[in-house]
């Protein structure tokens, strides 16, 4: 495994740098101005979408890219360190097109779509001028389970009829989402295979019944882009909007992840970088009780154990995306689960000792810092709670223990 950089990547990342110093940061406060108004501040990011464009970073996630579609093709490890950069101001990722849920909605369709669905949806996803969102979770049951899904969708002559509740649906609030790719039971008999009675159907989000319920807040915190509930009643919509076979939606629900789980790890471990910055910032500026608080060996450990953590983290998401550039999403999967797990983690631990390091202004908005701590709390369980991964990662290696069983038996000292 050689994680060098080449010089054109490393140079791509000193301009990626450079564009958010000169470009995104400036454009920081407004942004969030606009936000505490509850409208999506459109008008701060679009016109960094097209200094975007012009500079080179457009779907610069996307691996697959193919002749005359619009960006960068760039592999999974070449793109984690842009990640990391733009993961330092949360909602940087849209200005380069690489914002979720987008990319995952985008990675479905470059594989599944129909020409008709590529042109309808694709197209405009790929050129930025609309948005859309995943809709999965349910209220109902554990959706970390996605055979637990209950929403039906059911097929009536030349259309699908779709009811449900989703919630938890990342940009579905966003002024610019024009279709969800919905998860539903498409078989409903009681002897079906578990992981073949699921289908995706693309439900543009004018369409009658469709309704956006609320924008539930994460942890008082209410997105702009929106975490939605939405409810579907007796929604309908053409057979042509399934995506990919009938019976297979479990299937491109899992294809999904990979991915976007090594963006969202690779913008957490950003995000720690600024913490642990501030942190020190913080810590060799502020005094108590005759020293800086620098000079303490507690805060001293809280700064090494950050730094340590925060490098062992992004070496081990290198690999999974190093793994899946090598040898595919599928012979990522068990690495994809421990990254997610570790960098959730990884979040609230470094992110909790920067606040502890600024005292009682770290609860604030003043700084970022509980924000982002509040989302490495939430992302502990999207994209899977922490013991689905947990599971995942024991399972293999007590699988490996079960087909070399024994082979400890040398180590016992026993006569």
């Amino acid at each position: 495994m050689d994680f060098q950089y080449q010089p054109d990547n490393e140079a791509m990342q000193d301009s990626l740098r450079k564009f958010m110093a000169r470009h995104v940061l400036p454009a920081n406060q407004a942004w969030h101005r606009q936000a505490e108004h509850g409208a999506y501040p459109t008008a701060v990011v679009e016109p960094l979408k097209a200094l975007a464009r012009q500079a080179g970073f457009w779907n610069i996630f996307l691996p697959g890219l193919r002749e005359g579609e619009p960006g960068t093709r760039l592999s999974n490890l070449e793109y984690a360190p842009l990640a990391e950069i733009m993961g330092r101001i949360p909602w940087a990722a849209e200005v380069f097109n690489c914002n979720a849920p987008d990319t995952g909605n985008i990675e479905l369709l470059h594989l599944f779509a129909t020409p008709e669905q590529s042109d309808l949806w694709l197209k405009p996803l790929l050129e930025g001028d609309i948005r859309s969102c995943f809709a999965m979770t349910e209220p109902d049951v554990a959706s970390s389970d996605a055979t637990n899904i209950r929403t039906t969708i059911r097929r009536e002559g030349d259309v699908y009829v779709i009811n449900g509740r989703k919630w938890f649906i990342t940009g579905a609030a966003h002024p610019n989402c024009t279709v969800a790719i919905v998860l539903g039971i498409s078989d409903e008999s009681p002897d079906a295979d578990p992981h073949r009675r699921h289908s995706m159907v693309l439900v543009p989000m004018t369409t009658p019944g469709v309704e956006v319920v609320r924008n539930v807040p994460i942890m008082q915190h209410v997105s702009p882009e929106g975490h939605c509930e939405l409810l579907f009643r007796d929604v309908r919509v053409p057979v042509g909007n399934l995506l990919g076979e009938q019976g297979n939606g479990f299937s491109l629900a899992q294809a999904r992840l990979g991915p976007g789980r090594v963006h969202h790890c690779m913008r957490t471990i950003g995000q720690c970088e600024l913490a642990i910055e501030m942190m020190c910032e913080r810590v060799l500026e502020r005094r108590a009780f005759g020293k800086h608080l620098s000079d303490y060996a507690n805060v001293q450990d809280w700064i090494a154990y950050s730094r340590v953590e925060i490098d062992q983290a992004r070496l081990l998401v290198l690999r999974a995306a190093w793994l899946m550039d090598r040898q595919g999403n599928q012979a990522a999967r068990i690495d994809v689960s421990a990254i997610k797990l570790v960098a959730a983690q990884l979040q609230t631990r470094v992110l909790d000792r920067a606040i502890q390091a600024f005292g009682a202004m770290g609860l604030t908005p003043d700084t970022p810092l509980a924000f982002l701590w509040t989302w490495g709390r939430a992302m502990r369980f999207f994209d899977g709670p922490d013991e689905v991964h947990l599971r995942t990662v024991a399972r293999n290696e007590l699988a490996k223990a079960k087909a070399n069983r024994g082979a400890t038996a040398a180590y016992y000292l026993v006569p």
